[in-house]
C-alpha cells in the first residue's frame, strides 16, 4: 500500500480527548465528503486500544443520535448520516473474529464499500488484501487505562487532504 508521506501523530490522555479529535475529524471530514465520495478509514490497535470507542465519538459528532453497537458479531453495523443537504451512509465494519479473509468475501459486505458513503473498518488485516486501499489509516496505541498514543497515515490525495485540514486546526 501507497503511503503519501502525511503523517499526522497524537497522545490522548483521556477519553475527553479522544471525544475531541473524533469531533475534530468529524467537522474536517464534513468539509470534505461530496455527496457521491466514498471514503474508507481504518483502525488499527490491538484488543482494548479504543477503535470502537473513537467510532462511537465519531459517529455522534456526525450528528448520528442513537446507540452505536459494535459489530463485532454481526460484522457491519449500517448508519444514515445527515450533512447538510445530503444524507450519507456509514458502516461500521469489525472484522476482529473473522478467521480467513474468505469469509468477507463471503460476507456478501464487498458491495457496500463502492457505494458513497463513510467505511469504517476495524481490524482490515483480517481481510488481508480484499479491501480497497483507504484513504486514512487510524493506528492507536494502548498506553494505560487513559493514554492512547497513534497515528493518522494517509494513503492516497483524499487521506493527504484529510490529514492536511485536520492539522491546519479546522
Amino acid at each position: 500500500m501507497t503511503i503519501l508521506g502525511t503523517l499526522y501523530k497524537f497522545n490522548w490522555n483521556s477519553s475527553e480527548d479522544c471525544e475531541k479529535w473524533a469531533q475534530k475529524l468529524a467537522k474536517v471530514i464534513t468539509e470534505i465528503i461530496l455527496h457521491d465520495s466514498v471514503m474508507h478509514i481504518w483502525l488499527q490497535g490491538n484488543l482494548g486500544a479504543g477503535k470502537t470507542t473513537f467510532i462511537r465519538y465519531l459517529l455522534k459528532a456526525l450528528g448520528h443520535q442513537g446507540k452505536v453497537k459494535s459489530p463485532s458479531y454481526s460484522l457491519c453495523e449500517p448508519y444514515e448520516i445527515e450533512v447538510g443537504q445530503y444524507s450519507f451512509a456509514i458502516h461500521h465494519f469489525d472484522l476482529y473474529r473473522m478467521r480467513h479473509a474468505r469469509e468477507w468475501e463471503d460476507s456478501g459486505f464487498k458491495d457496500l464499500l463502492t457505494s458513497p458513503g463513510i467505511n469504517l473498518i476495524e481490524w482490515p488485516e483480517k481481510a488481508e488484501n480484499t479491501l480497497p486501499t483507504p484513504c486514512l489509516q487510524i493506528s492507536i496505541e494502548y498506553l494505560n487505562e487513559n493514554q492512547r498514543f497513534g497515528t493518522f497515515i494517509a494513503s492516497n490525495l483524499l487521506g493527504q487532504k484529510i490529514i492536511n485540514t485536520f492539522s491546519n486546526g479546522s
